[in-house]
């Protein structure tokens, strides 16, 4: 009865299979692609087991933060730390059980370069890759901020047409570098998951600068609505590319793995071995101690042992949003309901009229989350978002008492 039953859900896959390979494909619905589809189903964080990778070295001098672990502490705040779940509120109680149940599998308080807590859940421990998913965007937006410094950027109002001329005739002369990174191209995008949606053709394609060249065009008006969408780090890590001569692993190696002191390796996936473009929009995959390093780049204004890795004036320009902003422009955010905004691949949240947090966000619950105010970092990984509404709230509410 069971094999009877595989037959009748499998045949009709496979007959899909066997119909649009007798008919002519777009280019970026390959065979591998449709495997892919099929065969891994919805995104998840041992993705990056499966795609191919560049490897993203570390250097021989390694960083570390001082530990000063204060458990009592958390355990504290802990028991009146409040969240949300369903739009009920409800108190963390006991942090470890907390972090256990929620399937997080790293946790770190970083407060004026010393670590208050890091523990690791759910068979995780601290050298266990943890992916990123659409963090990576916030990593794309300060290496497009060095290639500026550097010179081999002009500037964010540049025309995308300028470095990508080919998308020149579908109008891109009329989108700037800034447009993309505050998700306002107006290019058409459809969230759905099917095979021939845009969130699945921008994580499975074989070829993605293939796509980003041939699919995209612009349906909307050009820097008016924001519209989250996964063509943006594709445009940059062309733009990147071409205006740097390297890839985005090595720009990412040689501007900031290294620099940084990283405790380990990490890698960058990559849509496939014949073309090896990284998977801008979601894959660096590294560990969670290494994101923290990353914040306290962006904590200290760009510099990193009295060297400028960044500019100073990229990391304000890029982490705070307008929060004057009218917030029709955000109808379609999936933080719409929340005091957050949106700037270049960052996230904001306001404190008051001069202060604010702002974070990198990814699927299933990755964070990277930053309070200037009290210089502290929080990093968090899960399997899933792990029955919490919105975990910016829980961090903003923790760095209030902390």
């Amino acid at each position: 009865m069971k094999s009877i039953r595989c037959i009748k859900v499998l045949l009709p896959l496979v007959l899909f299979v066997a119909i649009v390979s007798l008919y002519a494909l777009p280019d970026y619905m390959s065979l591998d692609y449709l495997k892919r589809c099929l065969a891994w189903g919805p995104s998840d964080v041992e993705d990056y087991k499966r795609f191919p990778c560049k490897t993203v070295n570390n250097a021989s001098t390694i960083f570390y933060f001082n530990e000063n672990i204060n458990s009592d502490l958390i355990d504290s705040l802990s028991k009146n730390l409040k969240y949300k779940y369903r739009g009920q509120t409800k108190v963390v109680g006991n942090m470890e059980r907390f972090l256990q149940d929620t399937n997080t599998t790293a946790f770190i308080i970083i407060k004026d370069d010393n670590i208050l807590y890091e523990d690791y859940f759910n068979g995780y421990s601290r050298d266990s890759i943890n992916t990123s998913f659409s963090v990576a965007k916030s990593f794309l937006s300060v290496l497009i901020g060095i290639a500026i410094d550097e010179g081999y950027i002009k500037s964010v109002d540049d025309a995308v047409s300028n470095y990508i001329p080919e998308l020149k005739e579908k109008g891109f002369d009329q989108v700037s570098i800034k447009d993309l990174l505050t998700m306002a191209s107006g290019i058409k995008y459809n969230e759905y998951y099917w095979i021939t949606g845009d969130n699945t053709k921008t994580y499975y394609s074989t070829d993605l600068r293939g796509l980003a060249l041939k699919e995209i065009s612009i349906k909307e008006p050009i820097g008016q609505h924001f519209h989250y969408n996964n063509y943006h780090p594709l445009l940059l890590g062309l733009i990147l590319e071409r205006a740097t001569g390297k890839s985005a692993a090595q720009y990412l190696e040689e501007k900031i793995w290294k620099p940084l002191g990283m405790e380990y390796t990490a890698s960058w996936s990559i849509d496939s071995l014949e073309n090896g473009f990284e998977k801008l929009e979601s894959g660096i995959n590294a560990r969670a101690i290494d994101y923290a390093k990353f914040g306290k780049l962006l904590l200290n204004q760009g510099t990193w042992n009295g060297k400028q890795i960044v500019s100073k004036d990229w990391i304000a320009e890029s982490t705070k949003a307008d929060f004057s902003q009218n917030r029709k422009y955000y109808e379609e955010a999936w933080f719409y309901n929340e005091r957050v905004y949106y700037k270049y691949f960052w996230y904001s949240y306001p404190r008051n009229e001069s202060n604010y947090d702002f974070f990198a966000a990814g699927h299933l619950g990755q964070y990277i989350y930053l309070c200037p105010q009290k210089n502290l970092i929080i990093i968090r990984n899960g399997s899933d978002d792990g029955k919490v509404d919105f975990w910016p709230e829980l961090f903003y509410n923790l760095s209030e008492v902390l």
